[in-house]
């Protein structure tokens, strides 16, 4: 993981203000969505791509019954029937 050099204060509610620079670099706009997740000790913040619960593919995602799947897979379950 490379370092950006860039240090923030947490505020009493816990928040965090994450640079323009990297906003920018990332594609992060605002009222995007962002995954946290831990790996051993860093908490890892990635912009949110919503994917099928199968395979994992973002591409062509619908929902189905609050669940995302890619229609691919949904064809799969249909022809299954």
């Amino acid at each position: 993981m490379k370092s950006t050099g860039v240090v923030r204060k947490m505020d009493d509610l816990g928040r965090i203000v994450i640079p323009i620079e990297l906003r920018r670099t990332l594609d992060i706009g605002l009222r995007d969505s962002l995954e946290i997740f831990v790996e051993k000790d860093k908490i890892v913040l990635r912009k949110f791509h919503p994917a099928c619960i199968f395979c994992n593919d973002a591409r062509d995602v619908v929902t189905y019954k609050e669940k995302l799947i890619c229609k691919h897979c949904l064809e799969e379950m249909k022809n299954q029937l």
